[in-house]
């Protein structure tokens, strides 16, 4: 059976580039970065290196990155550091977030070190910047507004430039999570003005096990876990020189790798036309979405069941965030957006750089296959 990867926003297969760098890597500069030796020095020119190019991918200065075990552990230091122990306030954000965000709201909140304000969400699974703007307005002591560039469900983008120009009038530091976007959009000035910014490897054609917090200059972090000195004494733990090296040739790709993404939105309207056509609902379509996602419902079905059914027909397809896979919940997305009734039927398809249109019609005739058998 040939199978067909459509799950590219849970990961994304690595470059042979990034393959060959790592391995280059591993097998010459092998040595601890932090040693001083000609072995850590060696080791330390490949993270630095790596360092450029991920902070170039965002316009930031190299200083201003911080390598991460992943965007969840980068999501972490970024929400905790903006409510430190004797410093409580307010955190914005919706239920459209990663649960590397929602969760660690979710234990703020329960810590006692910040009140956190849900935000409304749009029917088209967007953050509403009414109630943003209301909430600026009128909560006390906000410490962050948090928001991603794209969902990771259902592709929407997010309006970030917006939330940042709305928290900034009022001094509010901003949070952007674009795990979802680096690679995948011409980023331009899509996040100037974020104080700080999540990006994970793997979701770039990288290797999974490293991610980055990207700061403003000056930008006052403090760390999760505690230890040595690695990562300016933020991120204590010895630095793997070949995933470093690996993100380093990813983010050099993701800078240009939108070029190869455009094209795919007309292989997702082709594809939904064709879901539509058999009754099925495309969450956010009407609303600017990344050129790979398309989201539907399914409500005949459980989309974890409908996953395993199209599995068996070589289909590798979504229910949801990879992130959440495993839990008997809705998700928490679908459900902001279409509510809790139809949150478990959803389905997403995630396309990528080797994307063809034979993929998508083996995907759409399995598809059909599988739901026929339940007529």
């Amino acid at each position: 059976m040939t199978r067909v990867y459509l799950d590219w926003n849970a990961t994304t297969p690595p470059l042979p580039e990034v393959v060959l760098a790592m391995s280059h890597a591993m097998t010459e500069a092998w040595g601890n970065p932090s040693s001083i030796h000609g072995d850590g020095r060696r080791a330390r020119k490949v993270v630095e290196d790596a360092r450029a190019l991920v902070g170039a991918l965002v316009s930031r200065d190299p200083r201003d990155v911080l390598f991460t075990g992943s965007g969840t552990e980068a999501n972490n230091i970024a929400l905790r550091s903006a409510f430190v122990a004797g410093r409580t306030g307010t955190l914005l954000v919706s239920r459209l977030e990663h649960p590397s965000v929602t969760r660690v709201a979710e234990a703020l909140e329960s810590e006692g070190r910040a009140r956190v304000r849900w935000l409304r969400v749009t029917c088209e699974g967007t953050l509403d910047l009414t109630d943003l703007a209301s909430a600026l307005s009128t909560e006390k002591d906000i410490g962050l507004v948090a928001l991603q560039a794209v969902n990771q469900e259902h592709g929407a983008l997010q309006p970030v430039a917006e939330a940042v120009r709305l928290a900034s009038a009022r001094g509010v530091p901003v949070h952007v999570d674009a795990v979802q976007a680096a690679g995948r959009l011409p980023l331009g000035d899509m996040l100037t003005g974020a104080d700080t910014i999540t990006l994970a490897a793997h979701k770039l054609r990288g290797p999974k096990g490293i991610g980055a917090l990207v700061s403003r200059p000056g930008k006052l972090l403090h760390p999760v876990l505690v230890g040595g000195a690695q990562e300016r004494g933020l991120r204590p733990g010895t630095v793997d020189p070949g995933l470093a090296a690996g993100f380093g040739v990813a983010a050099a790709h993701a800078r240009t790798a939108h070029e190869l993404y455009a094209p795919l939105a007309v292989l997702r309207d082709a594809l939904e036309a064709r879901l539509v056509a058999r009754g099925l609902r495309i969450i956010g379509r009407e609303s600017p979405r990344a050129p790979h996602v398309s989201c539907f419902l399914v409500p005949s079905w459980v989309g974890a069941e409908l996953v395993s059914a199209l599995d068996l027909e070589g289909m590798s397809v979504s229910s949801g965030s990879a992130c959440s896979a495993g839990t008997i919940e809705p998700s928490p997305v679908l459900t902001a957006s279409v509510g809790l009734e139809l949150a478990s039927s959803g389905l997403r398809v995630s396309m990528g750089e080797t994307t063809t249109a034979e993929d998508v019609d083996n995907f759409v005739r399995a598809l059909f296959t599988v739901l026929s058998r339940a007529a």
